[in-house]
């Protein structure tokens, strides 16, 4: 069984995002023998993003010469998320949704013939066979009952991406409130990593 892990804040080891996905993988990995781990830092190693050179390329346009290690980087990424079983994703909230490098890396696995495709009956995700798990750190609160929940672009937009693509139960642990105060952050960092290390075994 293979296991993907993704970080995307930037940072670093003051992360609240990378400590619970890092959990996450610990917990998934002393409960599963044998689990195959890969890593990719989505800061370390970014992903460009797309152009209109891409989109031409992606139609059967003749690759400008510029983009061949760009698009061969992009075929990795999507070939480590096909082969994955199970997928833990760090995303933290930045100004409202996603880090400019998860969604870099999200254009790269949105692939119509690889993860979706159009049909009859309109659009049929084919990655369906996945578990993904995904830790999230929002500073503030943005439950359903907050006067603030409107402006949540983060666990919204990764459960419509990953349904879009069959993934239809992804599952997600939240630290919320890191920035209103540090008693605010322990406690929901504790609360996260306890979710964490009682994740499902594989």
């Amino acid at each position: 069984m293979k296991l993907l892990h993704l970080d995307s804040s930037v940072l670093g080891p003051h992360s609240v995002s990378r400590q619970v996905s890092a959990a996450a993988v610990d917990r998934l990995r002393q409960s599963t023998p044998g689990l195959e781990v890969s890593y990719r830092d989505l800061t370390l190693t970014p992903l460009a993003h797309l152009s209109g050179l891409h989109l031409a390329a992606g139609q059967g346009a003749a690759p400008d010469a510029s983009l061949r290690d760009d698009l061969a980087a992009g075929q990795a990424v999507l070939d480590e998320f096909l082969a994955a079983d199970i997928v833990v994703i760090g995303a933290p909230m930045y100004n409202f949704t996603v880090p400019s490098q998860l969604k870099a890396w999200i254009d790269r696995i949105l692939v119509a013939g690889k993860t979706f495709k159009y049909g009859a009956q309109g659009v049929e995700g084919l990655a369906g066979n996945k578990r993904v798990i995904i830790a999230i750190s929002r500073g503030g609160y943005y439950g359903p009952d907050t006067p603030i929940a409107p402006g949540e672009h983060v666990e919204t937009y990764l459960r419509w991406v990953f349904g879009f693509i069959g993934i239809h139960n992804p599952e997600f642990i939240s630290a919320d409130g890191i920035q209103v105060g540090p008693d605010h952050r322990e406690k929901a960092v504790a609360g996260a990593l306890k979710a964490a290390g009682d994740l499902q075994a594989a």
